[in-house]
């Protein structure tokens, strides 16, 4: 689809199915670049919240020149129901499923939309470690299905894993790779298998480096600073799971450690404790960093 006044997203419309730290930046990021949104969550406070956490993210994206010059931002609408929000004069152009990593609750609102959307929308399951293939058995049409692993914040970060399952379609493929140019982002295509490559690599490190503290070895700042000194990681891997969030981290590794066997993947304990305790990283103010001020 042509842009627009410099708008490269001008008259799409995605449904964004989740409004939780992932749903709502992937919600800021198409606005942002003038696509119209359909945000969507069961939870009326988390719904609430979202506009004035997406607004935050839009003026964060214009200060640091993360936006397109003179794009019209795209409307968002939000609602606690797709069938409320999806219409026949006004259907998505695809749909992003962003809601928590856990395989029953995505597959369950997969296949819901499938009813819900007309044949060949593209449905984008937003995970970092669930197999599309395992997903795609849930939908009566699995050649819609496909995954994408976006970067949190999705509006700083410029890279997609995109991961083709064996059933899905070409049209879809290309459907999304159209979408995420529109949002100026940069898709890698890899085959489906737990974790795909960013968390296949990245979650067993982390893992690791709590082990690191839990041992006594060194502290979270030293452990972020030599890896971000000597091995050139650009925030260090416990500043990355504050953001990524440690109960989704500990969701994903329980995925890769089931469907993998490693047991590198089991999460280790000190992690677990945190969570337990509510220390969630960034988006609950605390996590191996205080963030007094700044939850997501």
């Amino acid at each position: 689809m042509a842009a627009e006044n410099g708008t490269p997203g001008a008259g799409r419309r995605l449904a964004v199915l989740g409004a939780g730290v992932m749903g709502s930046g992937i919600a800021a990021l198409a606005v942002g670049h003038g696509v119209a949104v359909s945000l969507i969550d069961l939870d009326r406070r988390r719904l609430a919240e979202a506009p004035t956490r997406i607004g935050h993210q839009l003026r964060t994206a214009r200060l640091l020149g993360a936006l397109p010059d003179g794009a019209v931002p795209g409307a968002l609408v939000t609602g606690l129901s797709l069938a409320d929000l999806v219409t026949a004069a006004a259907p998505p152009t695809a749909v992003i499923e962003a809601v928590t990593e856990d395989p029953d609750a995505k597959a369950k609102v997969l296949a819901d939309v499938c009813a819900l959307v007309a044949p060949g929308t593209p449905i984008i399951s937003n995970t970092s470690a669930i197999p599309i293939d395992e997903l795609a058995g849930a939908m009566a049409r699995p050649v819609d299905l496909i995954g994408t692993h976006f970067m949190n914040p999705p509006y700083l970060i410029r890279t997609v894993e995109v991961i083709r399952g064996t059933h899905t379609g070409e049209a879809t493929l290309d459907a999304l790779r159209a979408l995420l140019a529109a949002l100026r982002r940069q898709s890698i295509v890899v085959d489906d298998a737990p974790g795909f490559v960013t968390s296949r690599l990245l979650h067993p490190m982390i893992n690791d480096a709590v082990r690191v503290v839990a041992a006594g070895t060194a502290n979270a700042e030293s452990v972020d600073l030599l890896m971000q000194g000597c091995l050139g990681h650009p925030t260090g891997p416990l500043r990355t799971a504050d953001l990524i969030g440690l109960d989704n981290l500990v969701d994903s590794l329980w995925v890769l450690h089931s469907r993998t066997g490693d047991d590198g993947c089991r999460p280790c304990d000190l992690l677990l404790e945190m969570v337990r305790a509510g220390h969630l990283g960034r988006k609950s103010g605390r996590g191996f960093y205080e963030y007094e001020g700044e939850q997501a």
